[in-house]
């Protein structure tokens, strides 16, 4: 009996923890045995039911006890559970779907080979090109897949690769600028970032000219740079004034916009100043801008143009755009005069700047477009909130006015006035995002006059003074009325911020966008673009999503789930005026890294002009947090008909090396 007691001590640690161990053992053989007797079908309608035992089946194929005699799961595809049992997944590439197959069939007349002959043919009759590149196109081919060998055919895996290449297939027309490029700056929808200079969020981020040099290398064209004195007003910092953001040195930003200023596109860049400086500091920051810039600074000789250059005119050259002086002293005194029950409804905003009746219980704008709804505009500008001594004009700096090519200003009275159209003077006019939303809804005059001033000025559009975290807004509230500088916060990243950068992946990315002939006419009746009436459908687009790959290689495989591969789904949409807005939701395929999902879609077009179409990648997850998997956003104008290769993006927007969809598209 002792010797029973004893051998029951020694064994006590050994039998306390058998229970555990063998739950957790019988719990995974049950699940193992249940996942080999009713493996998960696959959530796509167009895709056949697979066996267990067939190979292209993902599933469980072993699971092994104990941890100490397996390595480290290194091979894609290897899941560790309990942190002691490794689910081993087999990732099988997907061949040639169907379609291609039989489109390569067809073209080869049954051959197993296809010569540059029957390429030519598939190229124009399905892809609708006929451009003549079939010979390049067949010989970057062979290139690329056969460049140890010589070869004068392909086969239909060399044809499913080539059409699965952004390269050599890309969705959209060449990454090249060929739309006109001669007329006024006023026709073209210009790439605007807001607050150019901030890294974050409105408040308290840091200012750099990091992010100026991001912005220019993505093609955009207008920076802005809010200026201030510092503390001693002997020097300018750019910086969000009125918050805790910390301040960037004026000559930074200004030779990091010399430099990449023309990297990416060599069309104009306009430096858009809100200006919050005393005389002095106006004539030393003008000495900055000609010393930084020199030649490359267009100052034209007339101190206000008559009709804006075009950009073609303008190439590598560099253009101020801020309110005069004088403007700033007219808006510093009208500003001290006014009552004091005026001053305190807009105490609360003065920190962001002035704006339309705002949010959060404050009165909302009737959209009659009264005097008191449009009674402050050109937040941006100061508009009297800056720090504009109040001094006689002679006092201002001539050669600080000597460098305005485009004038920034506004004519006092109600919207129609501020929005009248000057014979022998343009210029530029700011409205926040809610100003020109009240203003279109009003529907009559004021919709006309917005649409007849983008047409000879420019209007300019910021994000409402509340988005602290440098969200972004619907940019189609600003195209659809003609707005050629939709501003944008660029680090802002969101559905928004990918809608602008599919738009300006247009003319090569050059920028500049020529805007629709609708917005640049006005009816015998004095009609205008109306997005809110009821339009004809223009055409139809017809799609198919095939499938995708190039997870594995730009993500961990661990990235979306820590013990399976992915459940991938799409969402493909329409962003464009109110009525071209769709939005369809594929199947979920789960655990693939190749996803196969042999899905159309189709969407009505009302103004194909100014629509985007909306591509994103997720990863399902039942609690509705699902994980970010790819987005790219395409330019309905440019879109290319036939089986194209898509790449996608990650949230920032760079392009992943391998990831992409394997799509079709056609207009009906």
């Amino acid at each position: 009996g002792s010797r029973a007691a004893q051998s029951r001590g020694k064994d006590a640690p050994f039998l306390s923890s058998f229970p555990s161990f063998f739950y957790i053992s019988l719990y995974l053989s049950l699940y193992i045995e249940f996942q080999s007797r009713y493996p998960k079908r696959p959530s796509q309608r167009n895709t056949k039911y697979l066996p267990p035992n067939s190979p292209a089946q993902l599933r469980i194929s072993s699971v092994s006890l104990p941890p100490s005699l397996h390595r480290p799961a290194e091979i894609m595809g290897n899941y560790r559970m309990c942190g002691c049992f490794v689910r081993k997944f087999s990732v099988i590439e997907s061949g040639p779907p169907p379609d291609i197959a039989d489109a390569f069939r067809k073209y080869t007349g049954g051959a197993p080979v296809m010569f540059p002959d029957q390429l030519r043919l598939f190229l124009a009759e399905h892809q609708g090109a006929d451009d003549g590149t079939a010979g390049k196109i067949f010989a970057a081919i062979l290139q690329k897949r056969h460049h140890l060998f010589s070869r004068h055919s392909l086969t239909l895996d060399d044809f499913y690769r080539y059409l699965f290449s952004p390269d050599l297939n890309p969705p959209t027309i060449a990454d090249q600028v060929y739309q006109d490029m001669t007329k006024p700056l006023s026709h073209y929808f210009i790439y605007t970032g807001h607050n150019s200079y901030l890294t974050g969020n409105q408040l308290n981020s840091d200012c750099s000219d990091i992010p100026i040099i991001k912005a220019l290398k993505r093609g955009v064209r207008v920076i802005e740079l809010d200026i201030w004195p510092n503390s001693d007003k002997d020097e300018i910092h750019v910086l969000h004034g009125r918050t805790l953001t910390t301040p960037v040195e004026v000559l930074t930003c200004l030779r990091s916009i010399k430099e990449y200023a023309f990297v990416a596109s060599p069309y104009p860049v306009i430096i858009t100043l809100e200006d919050h400086l005393t005389t002095q500091l106006q004539a030393k920051v003008a000495q900055m801008i000609k010393d930084t810039f020199g030649e490359m600074l267009y100052c034209p000789d007339a101190e206000c143009l008559e009709e804006f250059p075009s950009p073609e005119d303008l190439k590598y050259r560099i253009i101020i755009s801020t309110k005069p002086p004088t403007e700033y002293l007219m808006g510093k005194s009208s500003t001290r005069k006014r009552s004091k029950s005026q001053k305190d409804k807009d105490s609360d905003d003065e920190i962001w700047g002035r704006e339309a009746a705002g949010e959060g219980g404050s009165k909302q704008s009737s959209g009659k477009g009264s005097k008191s709804d449009w009674s402050s505009f050109d937040k941006d500008e100061g508009d009297g909130e800056g720090g504009i001594q109040e001094e006689d004009e002679e006092k201002t700096a001539p050669q600080y006015r000597h460098l305005i090519a485009i004038h920034a200003g506004k004519l006092k009275g109600g919207i129609d006035n501020m929005l009248s159209i000057e014979e022998n003077k343009v210029r530029r006019l700011s409205m926040s995002e809610q100003e020109l939303e009240a203003a279109a809804k009003t529907h009559g005059t004021a919709l006309v006059s917005i649409c007849r001033f983008t047409q000879k000025n420019l209007l300019r559009v910021y994000p409402k003074g509340t988005r602290l975290t440098s969200s972004n807004y619907n940019p189609f509230i600003g195209w659809m009325h003609g707005a050629q500088m939709v501003a944008f916060n660029m680090q802002g990243y969101d559905k928004h911020l990918w809608t602008m950068q599919g738009m300006f992946r247009a003319n090569g990315g050059c920028g500049y966008v020529k805007k629709p002939d609708f917005l640049l006419e006005v009816g015998p009746n004095n009609q205008v673009f109306d997005p809110s009436l009821a339009q004809q459908v223009k055409t139809i687009l017809k799609g198919k999503l095939y499938l995708g790959e190039g997870w594995l290689l730009d993500f961990r495989h661990t990235h979306f789930d820590l013990c399976s591969p992915p459940d991938f789904f799409v969402k493909v949409g329409i962003e464009g005026v109110p009525a071209d807005k769709a939005k369809q939701i594929t199947n979920v395929i789960d655990d693939d890294w190749q996803p196969i999902w042999n899905e159309e879609f189709q969407f009505e077009l009302r103004v194909p002009e100014l629509a985007v179409l909306r591509i994103e990648v997720h990863d399902n997850d039942l609690g509705g947090n699902h994980g970010f998997a790819g987005q790219t956003y395409l330019p309905i104008s440019e879109l290319r008909t036939g089986i194209r290769a898509v790449p996608l993006h990650d949230r920032r927007g760079n392009k992943y090396k391998h990831t992409r969809l394997l799509m079709e598209f056609e207009f009906a």
